[in-house]
């Protein structure tokens, strides 16, 4: 038998080398979602199903107004975006339904909401958010209220969609004072 140098496998390998080792890069989000979507069609878990399309349409659409072919070239940092904002409906509905006495929706969703929370990164802790506000008021030298805006550039930018806008502002208020 010969030495196949191209390690195909076989009876006849002796290949000396060692065969090399996959590496696999993160599932991304989009891909993640579409994973799910289809276990939850064998599971037959309907309520799970609907919050996943609803949140794909939302990516297809979100892919369209970007300009790109599919929701699968979304970065992840933008489907984070889409994220927050089917996040922010559910909020929305959910607290239309509750005023409007319709505990059934509201539930609904409820646990929409929950299982959306899920595809979000871990959020950031009280204290690292300050620390980043006090990274960004020294990068940028801002001194006053009046230069917020650019504070809360730089922090969202480093956030990368760990937390939310409005934790932002308060944060960056009570540090420039």
């Amino acid at each position: 038998m010969e030495w196949n140098p191209a390690g195909n496998g076989g009876a006849g390998n002796r290949s000396p080398r060692a065969a090399p080792l996959l590496r696999l890069r993160p599932m991304s989000l989009s891909v993640r979602i579409e994973e799910e979507i289809k276990a939850a069609m064998k599971a037959r878990e309907t309520e799970k199903l609907g919050a996943l399309r609803m949140l794909k349409s939302s990516l297809k659409y979100a892919a369209i107004e970007k300009g790109v072919g599919h929701e699968a070239a979304l970065a992840d940092a933008e489907v984070i975006t889409v994220l927050r904002k089917r996040i922010k409906q559910c909020q929305d509905a959910m607290a239309g339904f509750a005023q409007g006495g319709r505990d059934e929706q509201a539930a609904q969703e409820k646990a929409e909401l929950v299982l959306l929370e899920a595809y979000l990164p871990a959020a950031l802790s009280g204290e690292e958010l300050s620390a980043l506000v006090r990274e960004a008021i020294a990068e940028t030298g801002a001194t006053s209220k009046a230069q917020i805006g650019a504070v809360m550039k730089v922090v969202m930018a480093k956030a990368a969609g760990r937390t939310e806008g409005k934790a932002v502002n308060t944060e960056v208020l009570e540090q420039l004072g």
